[in-house]
């Protein structure tokens, strides 16, 4: 994943701003590149809960938003608070609705924010790099 380092920056304060809930949102990406970052609610929050879910409805207004955009849904992203940046089943289960998306989990449970991407295809992972984009 190529992601500019500001806009990584409002991924990371997004989970840090709703911890200890999960946070959760979506990266707009042109040609493999993140070129926008969109927060969304968590309507999972509260005490003792755990994970995440998207509102349906705002979720398919916001891809609507993206394509007219000419942008894709490229990464969904979601924090850990209790546990490490890593795919929990819960993520793997709900990334089989969404086949080549990558998973950006920020994993805020250490002293600072650990940020790590995934490919999630079925019971296999795979690390994907998360680096700035080139130099113009």
């Amino acid at each position: 994943m190529r992601i500019a380092p500001e806009l990584l920056q409002q991924v990371v304060e997004h989970a840090v701003r709703d911890a200890p809930d999960e946070c959760c949102g979506v990266l707009g990406t042109r040609d493999d590149l993140v070129v926008s970052v969109h927060p969304l609610e968590n309507v999972l929050r509260g005490p003792k809960r755990l994970g995440f879910e998207i509102d349906g409805p705002t979720l398919l207004r916001l891809l609507d938003q993206l394509e007219d955009d000419g942008q894709e849904l490229g990464v969904i992203y979601h924090s850990h608070t209790r546990s490490a940046p890593y795919p929990s089943q819960t993520d793997i289960n709900f990334a089989g609705g969404w086949p080549g998306v990558e998973w950006l989990i920020v994993g805020t449970a250490g002293d600072e924010p650990e940020v790590r991407s995934y490919l999630i295809d079925g019971a296999e992972i795979t690390d994907v790099p998360v680096e700035p984009p080139p130099a113009a």
